[in-house]
């Protein structure tokens, strides 16, 4: 089989190796000639390279992913990979280009591979148009899929449903799972925007938790706590947070 060329770009690191590790599992024929941090930077290594297949993260600073396919003008065909699925199920699945979704598992992968090999199929009329609406929607708010997170020595990818606290000290900040604690550097006053606020409440000024994650609100004797599913520590309710418990 013929040796393809590909061009990787995402503007996190370990999403890029994570990607690069897949592919060499899954494509072993792929070579993967260049790694770009940005939409610019792909832009401008996709058109010295001319690679075979791009795979191009949506959402990157300085130029994303979108701009950067807009600029291309359908001459590289396309992988979009992405953290969030609604920019991607909805514009592509009947289209030309295929989407992952963060982290890349192995079996979507190789069906990526296998309509490859099928056929490439030609980009709909429509292309242009198709990408500057999904350009629009990047200005929308998106939350957290998942945490990149480190448990003793080392790096981890959670889902965020995966969570069922947040909390902070003076230099980390705990991610809570049932079935592991693991450490992030973000503090919670920049945590707290990038999370869906239907799907995690501040409870006290070093806790978030997960709504679903709650079995049982008690009254303490210095006020609320939570009992949260597959966790045994209480979580204390400050008073400031006491409120949003009213109606439970």
């Amino acid at each position: 089989m013929n040796t393809l060329s590909a061009l990787i770009a995402d503007d996190e690191r370990l999403m890029r190796e994570q990607l690069r590790m897949a592919l060499g599992r899954v494509w072993p024929e792929l070579d993967i000639v260049a790694e770009a941090q940005d939409g610019k930077q792909a832009e401008e290594l996709a058109r010295q390279h001319q690679p075979d297949l791009i795979f191009l993260d949506i959402t990157m600073p300085a130029q994303s992913g979108i701009e950067a396919a807009i600029a291309l003008n359908g001459q590289y065909p396309i992988v979009f990979v992405t953290a969030y699925d609604q920019y991607a199920v909805q514009a592509f699945e009947e289209g030309a280009i295929d989407y992952l979704l963060k982290p890349v598992e192995d079996a979507r992968l190789l069906r990526t591979r296998q309509r490859w090999e099928q056929k490439q199929p030609p980009l709909p009329q429509d292309w242009q148009s198709t990408l500057l609406k999904l350009s629009r929607q990047l200005d929308k708010p998106e939350y957290l899929r998942w945490i990149r997170a480190s448990v003793g020595n080392s790096l981890r990818l959670i889902s965020i449903d995966e969570v069922l606290l947040f909390q902070s000290d003076e230099k980390y900040t705990l991610v809570q799972t049932a079935n592991c604690e693991a450490l992030i550097r973000t503090p919670l006053k920049e945590l707290l925007p990038q999370l869906d606020p239907e799907q995690f409440w501040q409870v006290h000024r070093a806790t978030l938790v997960r709504v679903a994650a709650i079995e049982e609100v008690r009254r303490g004797e210095r006020g609320l706590l939570l009992k949260l599913r597959a966790y045994g520590p209480l979580v204390e309710v400050s008073r400031s947070y006491a409120h949003l418990f009213q109606r439970m």
